[in-house]
């Protein structure tokens, strides 16, 4: 029995670097978003395609995903979606080679299938490594590494991505025509880019060796069925309940990538910070590690207030701040835009669980269409680039600010159909 617990901690131990690595390289997008920006000279709405890209694969891949860890099981799923990653991240290295930024988000593409599947994979499998009566904790455990994952990984990125080349000195990237000294500047950013991705391989690659060898503890859990990896997802389309949730996961996933996509360039504003590129993405783990802390601060409120008047209040909270940050300027603007990372901590989780109470359909199939909707951080991130191109950056804060709103909604109708249960069993 000793031998068997042991075995289960390290496969755990072993799935939640999983989680870490999937948080660090989502993130590290958001610094590639200013330095494509400034190497293709592209618009918000062009540098947002990465964003696109991305997040596209979940809507695409979900479904394929779930198929495929039925189909092999645990551990051989996750080799191949980490080997998946490992050439998405060549492709990128191989667009700055030819200097594609076209490649660069087929990469990126390729990236988030390969991550699509890990996440089909690594939640019910985090959760099935030990006492069911624990799992709820074993899988808010490992997103906790995650949420570590998206402060380091901004962190990374920008201090790889927005230093030297053509982020050296005043006016760097503005689209001036290219002199020699340029041409040699945009090449060497080029090369961070190629660099950070190269160094993300070996990592992957290492993670790869290190699940091999694990591989026969990852077994232990059996094979997944069907409907563990909620591939079923047909049966939630019949679920009005199911709808409203994948709804507020869309809103909100693409709020929380839309505001983490745009936030470099908002703090290098004049009119914001003015910090450069390079600085503004180190204040960017300040946004992600909010959301870090609020897990933590927000457990523990979730056992005082009700799940569904908590995450009306922190809803409604964002909605305000982004009300806010698009009516102001300077350190006030920052300061709020920064913290709305914190009353985004517990909106996903919430939402899924709310969202699993309430579904006439399986939880399976709820969860399976929970996932696709995480589709939302490809579309509302292209109408905020549109609007930041016609309106400003400050405008653009109107977007996700509709989103929070709706999401509120969700929360108010929740805590409605809830308390109508109750008052109908009494």
């Amino acid at each position: 029995m000793n031998d068997r617990s042991s075995s289960l901690r390290a496969s755990f131990i072993t799935v939640t670097t999983l989680f870490f690595t999937w948080g660090f390289i989502t993130s590290m997008i958001d610094p590639l978003i200013p330095s494509v920006r400034a190497i293709f000279s592209l618009n918000y709405t062009e540098s947002l395609l990465t964003q696109f890209a991305f997040f596209l694969a979940y809507g695409v891949l979900s479904l394929p995903g779930g198929m495929i860890v039925a189909r092999w099981g645990y551990a051989a799923s996750i080799l191949g979606a980490l080997l998946a990653m490992v050439a998405g991240c060549l492709i990128i290295a191989l667009a700055t080679v030819l200097d594609t930024y076209a490649l660069v988000l087929a990469g990126l593409f390729v990236i988030a299938g390969g991550m699509t599947v890990l996440q089909v994979a690594a939640n019910p499998l985090a959760a099935a490594l030990g006492d069911p009566a624990r799992s709820h904790f074993r899988l808010t455990l490992s997103q906790a590494f995650n949420s570590l994952g998206t402060v380091f990984g901004p962190w990374f990125g920008t201090m790889l991505m927005l230093r030297g080349g053509i982020f050296t000195g005043a006016g760097a990237g503005t689209g001036a025509a290219m002199d020699n000294d340029h041409a040699a500047a945009r090449t060497a950013s080029l090369q961070n880019i190629e660099h950070s991705f190269l160094i993300a391989v070996v990592l992957l690659v290492l993670l790869v060796a290190f699940i091999w060898w694990a591989r026969r503890r990852l077994s232990d859990a059996g094979r997944p069925t069907a409907a563990a990896v909620g591939i079923d997802v047909l049966d939630a389309l019949k679920s009005p309940w199911a709808l409203f949730g994948a709804a507020a996961i869309f809103f909100y996933v693409g709020a929380e990538v839309s505001i983490g996509s745009i936030m470099i360039n908002f703090l290098h504003q004049p009119d914001v910070l003015g910090f450069t590129l390079e600085q503004a993405g180190k204040m960017l783990p300040l946004y992600w590690g909010g959301a870090m802390v609020g897990r933590f601060i927000g457990s523990g409120l979730l056992t005082k207030i009700a799940a569904s008047r908590l995450l009306t209040i922190v809803a409604l909270g964002a909605t305000l701040f982004c009300l806010l940050v698009s009516q102001t300027q300077g350190g006030t603007a920052a300061a709020i835009v920064l913290s709305i990372g914190l009353l985004n901590a517990i909106m996903f989780p919430t939402i899924f669980t709310l969202t699993l109470e309430r579904s006439s359909a399986s939880s399976a199939a709820t969860s399976g269409l929970l996932c696709m909707a995480i589709v939302g951080g490809a579309v509302l991130p292209l109408i905020v680039g549109r609007i930041a191109d016609t309106a400003g950056l400050h405008t653009a804060y109107l977007v996700p600010m509709l989103a929070y709103a709706c999401i509120a909604a969700f929360a108010l109708s929740a805590g409605r159909v809830r308390l109508a249960q109750r008052v109908l069993s009494s």
